[in-house]
């Protein structure tokens, strides 16, 4: 099998799982949706677990991606405002079942659960840091309202139309400052 059908799997097994929830992910579902054999997920992926693990750390690294788009460079080489602001503008892509899905699978998991706290601890701050920090609580509380912007679709049946959705990232980034709340992409703000 070439590398790429490994990520062709893992887009499939997304789709079953935004289709029709975690519960129906089999290797069978997923090979039926890649448009492969049973035989050839199990080179990829020996059992479902294994899969879903996977599939938790593909759909992290995507967010990870969109989070370095969104601030023009990598967080370690940003300013910890300009993480919480790459923070609020990657929220306003909205969310897909099949993330949903597994970050609420993640909270009963800690294996899965890490993986996902390792993208949040390097673009905003812990709770700890947030509780001794008055900047980094400030920080904090924007990212509860990014993640609020981003949860809202699991909630509400009302979408919010894109442009909108754009316009609440940007307000909640602009509550860092003028100075802080600029995008530093060097495109125009999403």
């Amino acid at each position: 099998m070439r590398p790429n059908n490994r990520a062709k799997i893992l887009d499939a097994a997304a789709r079953v799982v935004g289709r029709a929830g975690l519960r129906a992910l089999t290797l069978e579902a997923t090979a039926e949706e890649a448009g492969l054999t049973r035989g050839g997920m199990m080179y990829h992926f020996r059992d479902r677990d294994a899969l879903v693990l996977a599939l938790h750390e593909h759909l992290a690294a995507e967010w990870e991606a969109q989070l370095v788009a969104a601030a023009g460079k990598p967080a370690d080489q940003a300013t910890a405002d300009e993480r919480i602001a790459a923070y609020a503008r990657a929220t306003s892509e909205d969310a897909s079942a099949a993330e949903f899905a597994l970050l609420v699978d993640s909270a009963h998991d800690p294996r899965f659960a890490q993986i996902w706290a390792a993208v949040q601890h390097r673009w905003s701050p812990s709770p700890a840091e947030a509780s001794t920090d008055p900047a980094a609580l400030d920080r904090f509380v924007l990212r509860l309202a990014a993640d609020g912007l981003w949860a809202y679709d699991a909630f509400d049946a009302e979408p919010l139309a894109p442009e909108f959705r754009r316009q609440v990232a940007e307000r909640i980034t602009s509550l860092l400052g003028p100075d802080a709340a600029q995008d530093n992409s060097g495109r125009a703000p999403r």
